[in-house]
């Protein structure tokens, strides 16, 4: 039955085609990081499938951003389409106030034994896990104020944009209203004691007000796509133990292989106080996300003042599952390591053109960063003149592909990355 509403449209009717689908999104359609109107329209996707999207005007392009570092699985997979009917017939959702239900319960105890962190409070995007691991940490100390490295990003909500970088981030507009917290340097690449007897005297002299250290482990994402020496992990870790600080490591996007270690913290060895998960936990289906933790700080903290309305959700929770069997079954080391090994060689040529400041790689991850901003629609021109989806911020070029990628595949990416450099101008 169909239950009219005054005033608006037949609900039935939708866009006729990809002109339409276009026309109505300029209409109405406030999108990520944009002005309204946007002065470049989006392009319109009809189908995903494995590596590749299908535009809708017939164009294929290999995705090399797993949807914003998702998709790890690739898309329309067969194991996660069936999780999800499965599950649908049993119930799509149900509030997780005084109720639960196993595929969330299963799901909590999976990523208990995969961190070490036995008590896992479930929410519904990265940047509400981070709120929950800051209201955690000053709930348990009864302090306010936050340790963090500059070139950070930890989300869009205002607990999270506060520890962005303040200077050169994405959240500046907000400077004035957001809390004060402590910044340092942005972590070297390779290890220097100047640099992590500076890191030391700065926790110290604030130790007294600090309720937590938060960090990205190794890679930080979208404030730089920057790479840092596991040793500062290490280093945090002992300062934090030293001085009783929480220590909370956001994993949201390095999580599940993406560095080549099942998680950042694993290259140091080291286990946080508390773990914000995120972005690949569901293969990149629906919004999930986790904030885990160790038993000390969750009766330390008692009755936890967040609530989710869609915590928990049994489809989101079912997909995870099933994307962590899938991550458990294939050989997901050495896929990481072939893309690795296949974006080195695919990247070094972009290294010498003009206008690029360096090329890096980590894992399954690659980068090309230019002396000079990057001008977003022509470099987008560029790799998908050569099929390939990537989408260029600030002055990075990067991939981020599904490890299901195929070496062919992956080599398209790299040509087009390259081929992106060299159109840029000179330093």
């Amino acid at each position: 039955m169909r239950w009219p509403l005054s005033g608006t449209p037949d609900r039935a009717a939708g866009p006729e085609g990809p002109g339409d689908v276009a026309a109505l999104d300029r209409e109405h359609v406030w999108h990520p990081y944009a002005a309204v109107p946007q002065p470049v329209a989006p392009h319109v996707v009809s189908r995903a499938e494995g590596v590749r999207l299908t535009l809708a005007d017939g164009r294929e392009l290999v995705d090399g951003m797993s949807s914003w570092w998702a998709a790890i699985h690739g898309y329309n997979h067969p194991e996660l389409n069936r999780a999800l009917r499965e599950q649908l017939e049993d119930m799509a959702h149900v509030m997780f106030g005084g109720l639960t239900h196993e595929p969330a319960v299963r799901l909590a105890r999976r990523l208990a034994a995969m961190t070490g962190l036995p008590k896992v409070f479930l929410a519904d995007s990265g940047s509400v896990a981070v709120e929950v691991a800051i209201k955690m940490a000053f709930q348990l100390t009864g302090r306010g104020r936050l340790l963090t490295v500059r070139g950070g990003y930890h989300g869009d909500t205002f607990g999270a944009m506060s520890v962005c970088d303040p200077v050169n981030g994405m959240h500046h507009l907000f400077s004035g209203v957001l809390p004060e917290h402590v910044f340092a340097d942005r972590p070297p690449r390779e290890y220097d004691e100047g640099y992590a007897a500076r890191l030391a005297d700065l926790l110290a002299g604030h130790a007294h007000e600090l309720a937590a250290i938060i960090v990205e482990p190794v890679v930080q994402g979208a404030g730089g796509m920057h790479f840092y020496h596991p040793a500062y992990l290490r280093l945090l870790r002992e300062l934090a133990d030293e001085h009783g600080v929480l220590l909370i490591a956001d994993e949201i996007a390095t999580g599940f292989g993406r560095t080549g270690e099942l998680f950042g913290c694993d290259h140091a060895g080291i286990r946080p106080d508390i773990m914000c998960l995120g972005k690949a936990l569901t293969g990149g289906y629906l919004s999930l996300a986790a904030t885990l933790c160790t038993e000390r700080v969750a009766r330390g903290v008692g009755v936890l003042m967040h609530g989710p309305t869609f915590m928990g959700n049994p489809l989101a929770a079912a997909v995870a599952n099933a994307s962590l069997d899938l991550l458990e079954e294939r050989p997901w080391r050495e896929e990481v390591r072939r893309i690795e090994t296949g974006l080195l060689a695919g990247l070094a040529g972009a290294a010498t053109a003009p206008g690029v400041r360096q090329v890096r790689v980590l894992g399954a991850i690659g980068v090309i960063e230019s002396h000079e901003p990057v001008d977003v629609p022509a470099v987008q021109d560029v790799v998908m003149r050569h099929g390939v989806w990537l989408r260029p911020f600030g002055r990075l070029l990067y991939a981020m592909p599904p490890y299901s990628i195929g070496d062919d595949d992956l080599e398209r990416v790299t040509t087009a990355m390259t081929a992106a450099a060299r159109s840029l101008g000179p330093a």
